[in-house]
């Protein structure tokens, strides 16, 4: 096992999306595909659990296929299997268990579910300018707000997290207030370029007080108000939101580096991709002589690289699932792992 090439599938099927990576210990990333359930659930307004559970059979094996064929490899090239066992939706993470687990028994190889926001985490070391440990996360999406120190992977201590929505979260409720539609978040930053910076003035919520917790709750019901007093102002409504969540954020950040003295940043997860969010960090990090990194924009979302790419590290150190027990988190702490 020495000299052999390590070839890690990753199959993410934690919510909406469906996906496969397989990476190389030797080529780094070698191939992706991914599935987006967007047009299933946007009827709905938000994700339908049992429509995304069912949706994931239907994608996975196809996804596999499609990432061997284009990478050129055999199944049984395969030297083990990583899927998200948590957080997320109960149905969908036991699809992308049954069938790592259930492929890793045929072929004889070692599964291992991994830590959805460790993936999310880990993203920017796909590319090749990478971070160095340690440093600060900052892992915004739909479901998380989190500040980690990050000492290494697996060794993380969270600094803040979100004390009611997360911020994707907050995004997506205000753009349906604005009745902007299903995924709010992307939509909600599309119209707030239209907006006028200033217009509004919102509330950059608990940084008038010490800690690096956040809540982005009282935001979205303060977007709300104005909207019922200013309906034909949506485009300055959503700029004025943008602003102040992406500088309640920026501000967190800069709290958290002060107080470790640490000189990285990472951001990652869906909400990374926010051109608003990142040029607000970008200039906080110019000030602060600290080096920002970001995952490359197809892998802010969820994806199966980041599994691919988290399993591939917990695998060299020699972790597995015992006896391809099918074991899935729906809440699981990123401070519970083990480190690497």
């Amino acid at each position: 096992m020495v000299n052999q090439r390590l070839l890690t599938l990753g199959i993410e099927s934690s919510c909406d999306e469906t996906g496969v990576g397989i990476y190389s210990s030797e080529d780094g990333l070698i191939s992706h595909k991914l599935f987006s359930q967007i047009e299933l659930h946007a009827e709905y307004g938000g994700v339908v659990p049992e429509l995304a559970s069912r949706d994931h059979i239907q994608r996975a094996l196809p996804l596999i296929k499609e990432a061997l064929i284009d990478s050129n490899i055999r199944l049984e090239d395969l030297t083990g299997i990583a899927y998200t066992a948590g957080p997320g939706l109960s149905g969908a993470l036991l699809v992308g268990g049954s069938i790592a687990q259930s492929l890793a028994w045929g072929l004889g190889i070692p599964a291992l579910g991994v830590h959805h926001m460790e993936g999310h985490l880990l993203a920017p070391l796909l590319q090749s300018d990478q971070p160095q440990f340690p440093f600060i996360a900052l892992l915004v999406s739909g479901g998380h707000t989190l500040l980690v120190e990050v000492t290494r992977i697996g060794e993380y201590k969270i600094l803040g997290q979100s004390l009611d929505d997360a911020v994707g979260e907050a995004f997506d409720k205000t753009a349906k207030i604005l009745g902007l539609g299903y995924p709010g978040g992307p939509a909600l930053a599309k119209l707030a370029n239209q907006g006028v910076k200033g217009r509004f003035n919102f509330p950059r919520p608990m940084t008038d007080r010490p800690g690096l917790d956040f809540s982005f709750s009282g935001l979205k019901t303060f977007a709300r108000n104005t909207y019922i007093n200013f309906p034909k102002e949506k485009a300055n409504i959503a700029k004025a939101f943008e602003v102040a969540a992406t500088e309640t954020l920026t501000i967190k950040c800069r709290r958290a580096l002060e107080q470790t003295g640490l000189k990285t940043l990472v951001v990652a997860g869906g909400v990374s991709a926010n051109i608003s969010l990142r040029s607000t960090l970008n200039d906080m990090a110019k000030k602060l002589d600290v080096d920002v990194f970001y995952p490359a924009h197809e892998f802010c979302t969820d994806n199966g690289a980041m599994i691919a790419l988290a399993g591939h590290f917990r695998f060299l150190s020699g972790q597995r699932n015992d006896h391809y027990e099918i074991s899935i988190k729906p809440r699981w702490s990123l401070e519970e792992l083990q480190s690497v």
